[in-house]
This record gives C-alpha cells, structure tokens and sequence, in this order.
C-alpha cells in the first residue's frame, strides 16, 4: 500500500481505533524482529515499514489526545526556573 493510501486511512480512523491500531502493529513488529532474528526472513524493509507506520499512528494518537500536564511536569518547571 502506498503511503498516501496508509496516511488517508489512518486519519479516517477514531482514537481508539488507532490504539488497537498501534497494538497490532507492536505485535507484528515483534514477530517480524523474531522471524530476523532465527534467521528465517530476510524482512528487514517489513520491519522498516511497520515501525514508520507505528510511529504515525502514535503521531497521530498524541495530537487528538488533550495534554494534561500532571504533577511531575509542573514540578520539573519549576525546579529547572530555579536554577
């Protein structure tokens, strides 16, 4: 599939949809590591395009979803503003 093709597809998808989306490309990745690594395929390409595609759907998570700054990250501000 083309990248334009994958790009349009994923944009139509909800959030949730690509967090099932992101675990099922973790779990094809970790087959296709472990398939590289018993010396059975020669996929390093497959590997290339699955991790791309992974780190898209993860782009694309984090831009729908709100950031919420917790606690920790108000206190490394401020810790970091003192020095």
């Amino acid at each position: 599939m083309k990248k334009k093709d994958v790009l349009e597809q994923l944009n139509a998808m909800d959030t949730d949809e690509l967090k099932e989306q992101a675990d099922s490309l973790k779990e094809s990745l970790f087959r296709l590591k472990f398939k590289k690594s018993l010396g059975v395929g020669d996929s390093v390409s497959d590997i290339r395009r699955e991790k791309k595609t992974l780190a898209r759907v993860n782009t694309l998570i984090m831009q729908r979803e709100p950031r919420v700054k917790g606690k920790k990250s108000a206190a490394r501000a401020t810790a970091k503003a003192g020095r």
